[in-house]
């Protein structure tokens, strides 16, 4: 059994974001010029599957180009001393290339499709493209693993189960903003040492033991690292 203590990260877009990932949410609801309700929700897809494949086929572009930055590096040292969970809001696989073991992607993965009949048939892609005719195991046309606006969050019970154990919780480059995703601050213990890192960062009513660090995460995050490391 790992007797280790436990430090649950959650990373939101401004984590990628300082490896050149752009959000929506730095342009009012446009995401690469496109407007969201156009590509990312169920309606979309079924309206213009061919928009939104492309759209996410060069987001998969801009991922396999994109690095990992010196906040995912950091994130890694941990596992030196602590057991590390990692739940993300991105799409990307930054932190797996930075060497991260335990990662939860809450809103998908954007390397991977799956069946758009069957939510369990779930396929790596090779290359960035997934193509109108390409189908799953059973016939039917693949889009990309991502959960979209208006679908349900489906790893959000395991999600909260992993914050509601954690001996130290930090927060980096999330507005705490997207719901229901957000929610999770609160099922951290009351006792539990908490971290906020981003730099519009303000105070959450409510919630104990918070230390507020108003910086980008590739400047904070290795120092809260070494910080952590140092921890009895």
């Amino acid at each position: 059994m790992d007797e280790r203590k436990r430090v649950v990260v959650f990373t939101g877009a401004g984590m990628s974001a300082e490896s050149g990932i752009k959000t929506f949410r730095d342009s009012g609801g446009l995401w690469e010029e496109y407007n969201i309700m156009d590509v990312a929700t169920p309606e979309a897809w079924e309206r213009n599957r061919g928009l939104v494949l492309d759209f996410y086929n060069q987001r998969r572009k801009q991922v396999i180009q994109a690095a990992p930055n010196a906040a995912h590096l950091a994130l890694v040292r941990l596992e030196e001393k602590y057991r590390v969970d990692i739940i993300t809001q991105n799409i990307d696989d930054l932190h797996e290339r930075a060497g991260s073991a335990g990662v939860l992607h809450l809103h998908g993965e954007i390397r991977k499709s799956r069946s758009s009949r069957y939510a369990n048939l779930v396929y790596d892609i090779e290359g960035w493209e997934i193509r109108e005719g390409e189908v799953c195991e059973k016939g039917f046309q693949l889009r990309p693993h991502i959960v979209w606006f208006g679908e349900i969050v489906p790893e959000m019970e395991r999600a909260i189960d992993i914050v509601a154990k954690a001996d130290f919780f930090v927060v980096i480059g999330s507005s705490l903003e997207v719901y229901p995703a957000a929610s999770l601050v609160n099922y951290a213990p009351a006792d539990a040492k908490k971290f906020l890192v981003d730099p519009k960062a303000q105070a959450l009513p409510g919630i104990k033991n918070l230390e507020i660090i108003n910086k980008g995460a590739a400047e904070a995050v290795p120092a809260l690292v070494d910080k952590l490391l140092k921890e009895p």
